[in-house]
Order: structure tokens, then sequence, then C-alpha cells
């Protein structure tokens, strides 16, 4: 279920770092190239498992994520917040510092 706009603020103010960019919340890391392609591999798997894929963007040392939920007409849902808690925990365990 889609969240409303006041929910949406509520849970981004729980996750610093992140930024809503329409109907999405986007969060972006650096690193060595290698090393945010191996971070990609990781969350890919962590979304494989939810059963929610973020679109994930690599550029030299950087790599970007964003999240909303295609099945709800791309709207942020609770689904979203709950994978980037997992990516920034994941982003952490692989030493990318957030940008």
């Amino acid at each position: 279920m889609p969240l409303t706009d006041a929910q949406i603020t509520e849970r981004l103010s729980g996750l610093p770092g992140c930024s809503r960019d329409g109907n999405a919340i986007t969060r972006t890391f650096s690193h060595t190239y290698h090393e945010t392609v191996h971070l990609a591999m990781y969350v890919a798997a962590k979304a494989r498992e939810v059963g929610h894929h973020p679109d994930i963007h690599i550029t030299w040392q950087r790599i970007r994520f964003d999240i909303t939920t295609h099945d709800a007409g791309h709207r942020l849902t609770e689904k979203d917040f709950e994978l980037a808690r997992h990516i920034d925990a994941i982003a952490v365990g692989h030493g990318a510092q957030p940008v």
C-alpha cells in the first residue's frame, strides 16, 4: 500500500543519507569501482531474498540505489524503507562511505 507524504517524511527521518526523488528514495555511497560492483552483487542477493529490487547505478567510485515499489505504480511503500535499511547495513559492512 502506498505511503502518504507525511508517512514518507517520517520514515526518511529515520534513514539519514536517504533522500526522496519524486516517488523513489535514493542513497549514494562511495568506494573503489570494483568494491561498488561487489556491493551491487550483495544487495542484489538480499533483494532476491526479500523479493524487492532497487535500481542500481554504478559510476566511477560511486553507487546509487533508487528504490520504489514498481508493483504499486512506482509509489513508495513500507517495502522500500525496509530495503533501504538492508542496503545501509550491507554498505556499512563493506566499508562503503555515504555520499
